[in-house]
């Protein structure tokens, strides 16, 4: 059944987010997200026979894609090298450029694409929670994996904690591997490349830089090819729940803040004709002329102009 208004009045427009009160929320969520890894570091002795599982079901279905890309940055500095860069600076500049070019440029898209990423986030913290991970280069040396963010620190300004800057691998938390957000941030940031881009080169952005992301979280042995699939999979799960947490923050704020007043239509100037105080300006007529706002008997449709009174106006020649 089609929606109806009620007749006079027009549904105020919805409010336009304001950067003053996005920046906050999403600053807000992040910290969240990082206070939640450095609390959630879990039993290191845990997080080590977790990862140990993974690489053994990887094995055991011919998945184990690690090894090979590990062993190829390892050896090529001129390969390693720019994607230890990529992975310790991209995941903390593109999303946020994206984030802003959607507000600014996609306006509509923007609410929904946040709640997306931000859902996900969250999800994805669960799961640092409940399984803490080691990743490849955290393991043993007889399992075959090279920490290259270490072999090539002296190129950047990380250390050996993955990409934490030297000095400050105490306050991140390296267990957490499953999921790989890095990998479900940037198939966030593909996603709205490739339906908001509307180029050819940002549509070819779109595929390449997840992608590329996947490739070098296994080559630079910060996770396994299973946790670049849970992160796809927990952007997945954020993508079906976003409708549900925008429906309920919805009806929250619907419950909290006062709505809008509906606006009149007949408040409107064009959708009048009175001009001012009972001047109204008929077909053929170029001057407002002043009608009695009382109707005589006379005045009935039908009536003629003689018997209508003095203010009927003059019949057409």
């Amino acid at each position: 059944m089609p929606h109806t208004e009620t007749p006079g009045t027009e549904a105020a427009p919805a409010p336009r987010l304001r950067w003053w009160t996005e920046l906050p929320l999403i600053l807000l969520v992040y910290a969240c997200y990082s206070a939640g890894r450095l609390l959630a570091r879990g039993d290191v002795s845990g997080a080590v026979d977790h990862g140990l599982t993974i690489l053994r079901f990887e094995k055991a279905l011919y998945l184990n894609f690690e090894h090979p890309l590990n062993r190829l940055f390892t050896r090529e500095a001129w390969i390693g090298i720019p994607a230890d860069f990529w992975y310790a600076s991209l995941h903390y500049l593109v999303t946020p450029a994206v984030l802003v070019w959607l507000f600014r440029s996609r306006a509509v898209r923007y609410r929904a694409a946040r709640t997306w990423l931000m859902t996900s986030t969250l999800i994805g913290l669960i799961g640092f929670t409940l399984l803490p991970t080691c990743p490849p280069r955290l393991l043993d040396a007889s399992h075959g994996f090279v920490d290259t963010m270490a072999q090539y620190s002296s190129y950047g300004w990380w250390g050996g904690a993955a990409s934490a800057p030297r000095g400050m691998g105490d306050m991140t938390n390296q267990y957490a591997a499953m999921p790989s957000l890095h990998v479900g941030w940037a198939l966030w940031c593909g996603v709205m490349l490739w339906r908001h881009g509307g180029t050819r080169a940002a549509k070819a952005a779109g595929v390449a830089y997840p992608l590329i992301t996947t490739i070098v979280v296994m080559g630079t042995a910060n996770h396994y090819f299973l946790d670049a699939v849970a992160g796809a999979a927990v952007m997945g799960v954020g993508l079906l729940l976003a409708p549900v947490v925008m429906r309920t923050a919805d009806r929250v704020k619907a419950r909290f803040v006062p709505s809008a007043a509906p606006v009149a239509a007949g408040s409107s100037a064009a959708g009048s004709s009175i001009v001012s105080a009972g001047c109204q300006t008929s077909a053929g007529e170029r001057i407002p002329r002043q009608r009695e706002s009382r109707l005589g008997a006379g005045a009935e449709p039908g009536v003629s102009p003689k018997d209508a009174g003095d203010g009927a106006p003059a019949p057409a020649r």
